[in-house]
């Protein structure tokens, strides 16, 4: 049985600089996207494209939403396998290729998850579970380029290691 989400935001331009888009360097790229009970997340343009570089723009949107997706499918499948994940840190890299008309598209995603592990964790089933991933995560099922995985995995201190 299939079942649909539903995902609704608002999206406000508030970079009308007093002349709308009368042209290319009269308006601002700023924007703010709105969700219920959320906070408000400022954006614009990559810095490349006359964006602000203090806003987030939806290059560094789409990398962070494939490692978002990852981690979460990762913790959920180590859960299942018995793989105790007591740190996870990521540091996702993005491709975009620009071509010469202004259109571009992302060429590839990198994400370097290092996640440590409980002693008594299998450093090998760990490693295996970044390749699963991919098979769940909804973000990397719907995009057109490749999501590269480049995992370290790393076990805990058993005396660093908190008790339950």
């Amino acid at each position: 049985m299939t079942r649909e989400h539903h995902y609704e935001l608002g999206l406000d331009w508030v970079g009308d600089l007093g002349r709308g888009t009368a042209d290319y360097r009269a308006y601002s790229r700023d924007h703010v996207i709105t969700a219920p009970g959320l906070p408000q997340l400022p954006g614009s343009s990559d810095p490349s494209f006359r964006g602000d570089p203090t806003r987030w723009n939806p290059e560094q949107l789409l990398v962070a939403s494939l490692a978002q997706c990852h981690l979460l499918w990762y913790l959920h499948l180590a859960s299942r396998a018995g793989v105790v994940v007591v740190g996870y840190q990521d540091a996702p890299t993005g491709v975009m290729v620009e071509e010469t008309d202004g259109s571009g598209r992302f060429a590839s995603v990198t994400l370097r998850p290092r996640v440590t592990v409980a002693p008594g964790s299998d450093p090998g089933v760990a490693q295996r579970l970044h390749a699963q991933v991919g098979e769940f995560c909804f973000i990397a099922r719907s995009v057109a380029f490749q999501v590269r995985h480049e995992p370290t995995i790393v076990v805990a201190d058993a005396a660093a290691t908190p008790r339950s």
